[in-house]
């Protein structure tokens, strides 16, 4: 799939619209934010598997230093600190690729847009009313689009378009503001019966086109026209694209999109094991490649043993420690209506 790529766009909108739903539920049951609690359990969910992953690389190439783990060592700070993305375009001197590590990039920009947008989030609450604080994330989105578009006429490099995190900001901030929009509107309202019936035309198209680009599309690495228009707007197109199936699927939770997505094999395995899969894959692979020449089968192992390793990852620290982080840090979120205690109504659950 030569437009793999684009799973990084859609995890940046989907990341961006999770986490502002976390935020405001919270904020609408309790008046507040806990940023202690909230900072606390983001790093209780992520740090520990990464952890993990970095000290079984480093053990691994210490005793076996001619597998495909060995001198690995440099990329261990980047990636547990997350700052691989500043990394890989050079910020603290040579630019790295990261290697087994490498894919933490975007776990860094996810990590450091974390530390900015609940704060920014809480001001704008302080003094806006929801649905303007919606169209200043939307505004905030199209200026990051603007700085994007300067880097690339101004000839920036391709590793500071595709990892920085003001680069990829317009996508995180385009599902906060799908989120914070979700938020405002009430259940029943012309509003929501309106993005009802755009939801329901514009998601199948959306849907289609993802998947045709994940076939069709490359991303272009030598610079050009192509080059400078589809890394001004590419990234932002494919967020918005995101967006259209992530309200479509809020909005409508019985139609056929949300039920498929809702099946026990797909939404098991990607709310269990989707991240120790993204953390091993490339490790996995690259350990492989001296030992098995066979790309087929080293394709197939690489898929199980990846499945294997985010099981062990999932049942042997994520969850123990995310349960124990939970129990000591929970906030005291009070249901404020029957509909806060159900998880299958969003729409309804973060009305205003």
């Amino acid at each position: 799939m030569p437009g793999g790529f684009i799973g990084v766009d859609v995890f940046f909108t989907l990341s961006g619209f999770v986490i502002t739903l976390l935020i405001m539920k919270e904020w609408q049951a309790t008046g507040g934010l806990r940023l202690g609690v909230f900072y606390a359990k983001r790093l209780a969910r992520l740090w520990p598997a990464l952890l993990a992953l970095c000290a079984v690389i480093l053990a691994v190439g210490f005793v076996f230093p001619e597998s495909g783990w060995g001198g690995q060592a440099e990329f261990i700070l980047p990636a547990a600190g997350y700052v691989m993305n500043l990394a890989h375009f050079g910020v603290f001197g040579n630019s790295i690729t990261g290697e087994t590590l490498g894919p933490t990039w975007t776990l860094a920009v996810e990590e450091q847009f974390y530390l900015v947008w609940p704060l920014l989030l809480l001001v704008m609450l302080r003094f806006w009313r929801v649905r303007i604080v919606a169209w200043a994330t939307a505004g905030l989105a199209a200026a990051f689009l603007l700085e994007r578009f300067v880097l690339v006429m101004a000839g920036a490099p391709l590793g500071r378009l595709y990892n920085g995190p003001d680069t990829r900001a317009d996508e995180l901030l385009i599902g906060c503001a799908l989120a914070l929009l979700l938020t405002c509107i009430r259940p029943g309202s012309r509003a929501h019966v309106s993005l009802q019936a755009v939801s329901r035309r514009a998601a199948l198209p959306a849907a289609l086109i993802l998947l045709a680009a994940l076939f069709l599309l490359e991303e272009p690495h030598t610079p050009g026209l192509w080059f400078s228009a589809f890394w001004t707007l590419g990234p932002t197109v494919l967020s918005l694209l995101t967006a259209v199936l992530l309200g479509a699927l809020v909005l409508q939770p019985a139609g056929f999109m949300a039920r498929f997505l809702s099946h026990p094999w797909l939404a098991g395995p990607g709310r269990d094991l989707s991240y120790g899969m993204y953390l091993w894959h490339i490790p996995v692979y690259l350990l492989l490649m001296p030992l098995v020449p066979e790309l087929p089968l080293r394709i197939a192992l690489s898929a199980a043993l990846t499945v294997l390793f985010a099981w062990a990852s999932f049942r042997l620290v994520e969850r123990p420690l995310r349960r124990w982080a939970n129990e000591r840090l929970e906030p005291a979120v009070v249901p404020s209506s029957p509909a806060l205690r159900t998880e299958r109504e969003p729409a309804a659950v973060f009305s205003r």
